[in-house]
């Protein structure tokens, strides 16, 4: 898979992750894609149920070593 911007969330804590991700996507235009780097074990829940209520896309998530990489398709919502 393919992304625009990455975003290293490692060693954060719940809200950190999610609130550092919503940054992220306002900067960027609908469509692109971020890959978000979470050890947060709450991010599994936290990151699909952000994407649901903002009106992004969860893409997928997959272990990358010790983290979780989150895929995140901005949708045309803030």
């Amino acid at each position: 898979m393919t992304w625009d911007e990455d975003l290293d969330a490692i060693g954060l804590l719940c809200p950190l992750p999610v609130l550092r991700a919503r940054k992220r996507l306002l900067g960027m235009a609908p469509g692109q894609t971020l890959r978000l780097l979470a050890t947060d074990p709450a991010a599994v829940i936290d990151v699909p149920h952000f994407c649901a209520e903002a009106g992004h896309e969860f893409l997928e998530s997959r272990a990358e070593g010790d983290a979780t990489a989150y895929f995140i398709r901005r949708g045309g919502g803030l």
